[in-house]
């Protein structure tokens, strides 16, 4: 079944009654309630975490018509400082995901809560031993392959004054936990030699391209191996070419628009990504969904399963925690997504996202709006600061 690659699943229309009805078996709310404490940890024999015990997937969720490929994305899963634990959406997410059944999962980063410079070395190996328990070890177990790209918590690239990170330690961490031979996200690496800061891989005919996005700044030498990567006869004979960073190109949401929460010369980044037909930029950090473009380029910013939801820059939603299920067509080189809102698993009706959002540096337009279809009162909509 072929679909247009702006087209979405709506809580309304294109689902009828069927859909709707579905859809209007919402599940209660999760308890919001999780402190954040520290867990006793439970290990395996092979040194990994015992994973939390996942409940049943809910009955009645929908589960939409698959493509030729299927990708659930999720983002910034973390609590407070130093947190080891996970919010309830979190593990409901998870456990879901035998309802789902992913070829893949991609997170757009902030899997733990670090850039404190107060946590000591045991502070962040008790933080992704944490991490695994509740997500990784479940996917391991599952067998399904895991790409992410390391958020500002998770190891940040700040860069002091004198040249050195800011969170050298954190990214160490980091380090030793992906590089565990029994931590293994389980994907089929192009080029690893930078991982986990910066890699490629593969997954069903599709071309993932991950970089340092946890700092606003990438460094010249990473853009040049993100554009031979790109250029690789790798990733052009794919079907799809998808990249993924935590800082967006473009802050949608309030409180991340400010120099620093977002990619510097991000219409630079744009340019190199379209020259290599990069279908979607995914990324995190702002910790709220909106499903965008920007010339020809997908932006997809992720929703949030952690603490700290945050509202779009214009518009009066409230906000929510949503994860989202990318189906791909192949042959057509298109995306469909569904996203639900986590308190309900209810569906996100895209409809009711603003049809443009006025950020710092750019007019991101919602993923089925293009520029000539708005009013001159909507074109002419202007970015209010913050604060």
């Amino acid at each position: 079944m072929g679909f247009n690659r702006r087209q979405f699943l709506l809580l309304g229309g294109a689902l009828g009654g069927v859909g709707l009805s579905l859809a209007a078996q919402q599940l209660s709310a999760v308890n919001r309630a999780s402190q954040g404490t520290a867990i006793p940890l439970q290990k395996l024999q092979n040194g990994t975490s015992t994973p939390i015990a996942q409940s049943s997937p809910a009955s009645g969720i929908f589960n939409p018509p698959r493509g030729d490929a299927r990708i659930v994305v999720i983002s910034d899963l973390n609590s407070q400082y130093g947190s080891t634990d996970y919010e309830p959406e979190v593990d409901q997410a998870i456990a879901l995901l035998s309802t789902w059944k992913p070829d893949l999962v991609l997170c757009g980063g902030d899997m733990v809560a670090g850039q404190s410079p107060f946590l000591s070395n045991s502070e962040l190996q008790a933080m992704w031993a944490g991490f695994d328990q509740h997500v990784s070890a479940p996917m391991r177990q599952a067998k399904i392959p895991y790409g992410f790209t390391l958020g500002n918590h998770d190891a940040s690239g700040a860069i002091a004054n004198d040249g050195s990170f800011l969170f050298s330690q954190d990214r160490e961490a980091a380090s030793a936990y992906w590089n565990d031979p029994s931590h293994s996200p389980g994907l089929q690496f192009v080029d690893r030699a930078g991982f986990p800061f910066y890699y490629t891989f593969q997954q069903n005919d599709i071309f993932f391209l991950v970089w340092d996005a946890s700092a606003a700044k990438i460094p010249a030498a990473q853009l040049a191996w993100a554009e031979k990567s790109l250029a690789s006869s790798a990733a052009q004979a794919a079907k799809l070419r998808i990249a993924i960073g935590h800082l967006p190109l473009y802050a949608i949401t309030i409180g991340r628009d400010e120099p620093g929460e977002y990619l510097e010369k991000a219409e630079e980044l744009r340019s190199l990504l379209e020259r290599y037909n990069v279908h979607t930029y995914i990324s995190g950090h702002d910790h709220a969904y909106y499903p965008g473009h920007q010339g020809n380029l997908e932006l997809l910013h992720c929703g949030i399963l952690g603490s700290g939801t945050r509202p779009l820059l214009n518009g009066n939603l409230r906000p929510q925690k949503t994860l989202t299920v990318v189906d791909v067509s192949l042959s057509q080189a298109d995306t469909t997504y569904t996203t639900y809102d986590m308190a309900t698993l209810a569906l996100v009706d895209q409809q009711q996202l603003p049809k443009l959002i006025a950020t710092p540096t750019a007019k991101v337009l919602r993923r089925d709006v293009e520029w000539a279809s708005l009013t001159p009162a909507e074109q002419a909509l202007e970015y209010t600061p913050s604060y």
